[in-house]
């Protein structure tokens, strides 16, 4: 899936993205703000394949896993970042949105058009004929992510299971 860069800096809180004024409204109110702080322009214009590019300690703050829903029901392909606060990672991957690590984020500008693979881990700038290698995920978390996070994977797991002891 190919879209755009929204660059961002470091410390992109979990208030940031899940505003906590809106959190009563569901899901697509929350989703409305997400990164309204940040970015104004944000929520109204992502679409489904754009990537976040951001600094250090992307996702830090509160343990909050809707900050990881809002970028993903907007359609973010995921988001790749020097670091991440632990919490907001570990939400991010079990809802199935990606979330990868690059070292080296030189040459990157916002509005670039770009192609995330979160299975080889590269982030492709398509127009500038550069590929980004980012930190692999671990193979573990690879079906996981794949079947949409944790959920939908215990769901597919635990389905294969049962056909597997009904046909034996």
């Amino acid at each position: 899936m190919s879209g755009r860069i929204f660059l961002l800096g470091d410390n992109i809180d979990t208030d940031q993205l899940a505003p906590g004024q809106y959190m009563r409204g569901g899901l697509d109110m929350l989703a409305a703000h997400c990164l309204e702080s940040a970015r104004p322009d944000f929520a109204g214009s992502v679409k489904p394949g754009d990537v976040i590019v951001a600094g250090k300690n992307f996702g830090v703050g509160s343990s909050r896993e809707q900050a990881a829903e809002a970028l993903k029901h907007l359609g973010l392909a995921g988001v790749v970042a020097r670091s991440f606060a632990g919490i907001f990672y570990r939400n991010a991957l079990n809802l199935g949105l990606p979330v990868l690590v690059a070292d080296n984020l030189d040459g990157i500008a916002d509005g670039d058009a770009v192609a995330l693979d979160p299975v080889k881990g590269e982030l492709r700038l398509t127009d500038k004929n550069q590929t980004v290698r980012l930190e692999p995920l671990p193979d573990n978390l690879k079906p996981m992510l794949a079947d949409g996070g944790l959920v939908p994977h215990l769901k597919k797991r635990f389905a294969a299971e049962r056909e597997k002891e009904a046909g034996a």
